[in-house]
């Protein structure tokens, strides 16, 4: 046999394929890596639950996307060497494979994306509620966190060929579920929003002038969308809103 007919025989191009896919894998796998880093990526995703758990597993966010990138080009890298090889003499087979891993990896792509917008959200919404003294505020991280997981599971399973109606049926139950939820769950909260925007508009007392709310009186400290700061010479009062409205406010003009 000579070195011409060597080189072209299915076995040897396998293996130069696969070879070749190998070393690509890695050079993009390490590109990404420090694209992603350049970028901000591991300030962004820090401190979120995802972030903590893969550093727990001795990975990052980071690598598992660089090496995700890596293991799609070797799948791939595979998929074709035994296609050349004949391993697997069956173009439909090898139709829906090649396909498919597309599929997958932007699926997966999409699930970790999601993962990091939740945590990053929930946190967010934590930090921006912070102030408000309401118990019914400490649901509403958590279910935009799961709101976001949700609605990223429905695009991870529609890129893997889950049937569209039934993704679409699935979500309008969800946003029927989610609309009953808070309106039961944040009654209260939104009567008090709303009663800061009355209050906000019409401005029945500002901040520095002397109220008694109930049995709480102080000095008026702030007044937000949801509650009135009022404190005295010993303690601060945090008022609901809604509570403002229901009882009423007595403002002294001293």
């Amino acid at each position: 046999m000579d070195w011409q007919t060597f080189i072209e025989e299915p076995a040897v191009i396998a293996a130069a394929v696969l070879a070749l896919g190998l070393v690509v894998g890695y050079l993009v796998g390490r590109l990404n890596k420090e694209l992603l880093t350049a970028a901000g990526v591991p300030d962004a995703v820090e401190g979120t639950p995802f972030e903590r758990t893969a550093q727990s597993l001795g990975t990052s966010t980071v690598e598992i996307v660089a090496r995700l990138s890596s293991w799609f080009i070797y799948g791939i890298a595979i998929l074709t060497a035994i296609h050349i090889a004949q391993l697997l003499n069956t173009d439909a087979f090898w139709f829906r494979v090649t396909e498919f891993i597309p599929q997958v990896f932007v699926a997966v792509l999409v699930l970790i994306l999601g993962f990091i917008i939740a945590d990053k959200s929930e946190l967010a919404v934590s930090e921006y509620l912070r102030g408000v003294k309401l118990p019914e505020i400490s649901l509403l991280p958590r279910l935009i966190k799961y709101s976001v997981l949700y609605v990223t599971f429905i695009i991870a399973l529609g890129q893997i060929g889950v049937h569209v109606l039934a993704l679409l049926i699935l979500l309008t139950v969800y946003a029927v579920g989610v609309v009953i939820v808070f309106t039961v769950a944040f009654k209260d909260f939104l009567v008090s929003s709303a009663a800061g925007i009355y209050l906000l508009l019409n401005q029945p007392y500002g901040i520095g002038d002397e109220v008694r709310i109930g049995d709480q009186s102080g000095i008026v400290q702030e007044v937000d969308l949801f509650v009135t700061k009022i404190e005295n010479d010993s303690e601060e009062y945090i008022v609901p809103n809604r509570k403002v409205l229901d009882e009423g406010v007595v403002r002294n003009r001293e």
